[in-house]
C-alpha cells in the first residue's frame, strides 16, 4: 500500500513538474514575443520619418501659409509624394517625385489661383555606411515646368541634386537633412532664371507608444535675388503599425525667425499623413 502510494506521489510530482515547466516556457516565449514585437514598434517609429527608408512610401503634405511677407495674403502649398527604392547592378537607389498644389495670390488685389505647380524628381544613391542606423545618399535632380497656371509655377527646366542624411542609431532621438539645390537650364525666356537652394534640417523625439515630437523646417536661399525664409517650428506626431504598413501622422506650427523678400511664409502650419508600405 505504501509503495503504491509513493509511486502514485511521484507520479503527481513529475506531472507538476512538467506543468511548472511548460507554463515557464509559454511564459518565456510570450516575453519573448512581447520584447520582439515592441523592438519592431520602436524601429517602426524610428524609421517612420526616414526619407531614405528602404520601402515604398505615400506622402500627402500641406502647409497652411497664414501671413505672407509684404503682402499679409494667406497662401496654401499641398504636396503629393512617392518614394520608391530600387538598384542598379548591385547599387542601391531611391526615386522620390513629388507635386505640389499651390492656392497663391497673384496680383495686388489679393486674388488667387489655385492648380498644379512644378514636378520635382530626384534619384539619390545610397551608400553603404556600415551602420544600418545611418542612411546617406546623394543624387540628381530635376525639376519639370508641369504648373497649370503661369503664377503657380517657374516656366523653367532646372537641374541640380538631392542630398540626404538620417540617423537612427537611438531609439529615442533621431536626426538629419535633406539639402537641394537647382538651377534652370531651359524654359521661357521672359521669366526669371531659376537658382535656390533648400536646407531642411529634421529632429524626432520618441515620447514611447508611437507618439513623438519633431521640428522640420524648411530654410531657403534664392541665389537669384538672394530672398531667403528662415522659419523654426515645433510639432507632434503618432506613429501606428498595422501589420506591414506604417502609418504616420504630425502637425506642426512653424514661424519666421529670418526672411527678406516677398512672399514669404510669415507664420504657417505644416500638417501631413504618410504611408510606408513594408516588405
Amino acid at each position: 500500500m505504501t509503495k503504491t502510494t509513493n509511486t502514485a506521489r511521484t507520479g503527481r510530482v513529475r506531472r507538476s513538474a512538467r506543468g511548472t515547466k511548460s507554463l515557464l516556457a509559454g511564459l518565456m516565449m510570450g516575453l519573448l514575443a512581447n520584447s520582439a514585437s515592441a523592438e519592431e514598434a520602436h524601429n517602426a517609429a524610428a524609421q517612420a520619418n526616414n526619407p531614405l527608408a528602404n520601402m515604398k512610401s505615400f506622402s500627402f503634405q500641406n502647409y497652411f501659409i497664414g501671413e505672407l511677407t509684404e503682402s499679409e495674403e494667406s497662401a496654401n502649398q499641398f504636396w503629393m509624394r512617392y518614394a520608391q527604392p530600387f538598384s542598379i547592378g548591385e547599387s542601391n537607389w531611391l526615386l522620390r517625385a513629388s507635386l505640389p498644389v499651390y492656392t497663391l495670390p497673384v496680383d495686388a488685389a489679393g486674388t488667387k489661383d489655385s492648380g498644379l505647380s512644378d514636378l520635382n524628381v530626384f534619384a539619390s544613391y545610397l551608400f553603404d555606411t556600415g551602420n544600418p542606423g545611418v542612411s546617406f545618399g546623394v543624387g540628381p535632380l530635376l525639376t519639370a515646368p508641369t504648373a497649370s497656371e503661369d503664377e503657380l509655377g517657374s516656366e523653367k527646366w532646372s537641374g541640380g541634386f538631392a542630398n540626404v542624411l538620417f540617423n537612427a542609431t537611438s531609439p529615442k532621438f533621431q536626426y538629419g537633412y535633406l539639402l537641394t539645390w537647382q538651377h534652370s537650364f531651359a524654359g521661357d525666356d521672359d521669366r526669371d532664371d531659376v537658382n535656390a537652394a533648400v536646407f531642411q534640417p529634421f529632429a524626432f523625439y520618441q515620447l514611447g507608444g508611437g507618439t513623438y515630437l519633431r521640428s522640420v523646417p524648411s530654410w531657403l536661399y534664392n541665389f537669384e535675388n538672394d530672398s531667403y525664409s528662415v522659419p523654426l517650428g515645433l510639432g507632434i506626431g503618432q506613429v501606428i503599425k498595422q501589420g506591414k504598413t506604417v502609418y504616420n501622422i504630425y502637425v506642426e506650427p512653424q514661424v519666421s525667425v529670418a526672411d527678406d523678400g516677398p512672399n514669404q511664409p510669415d507664420w504657417q502650419i505644416f500638417f501631413g499623413f504618410n504611408i510606408q508600405l513594408m516588405d
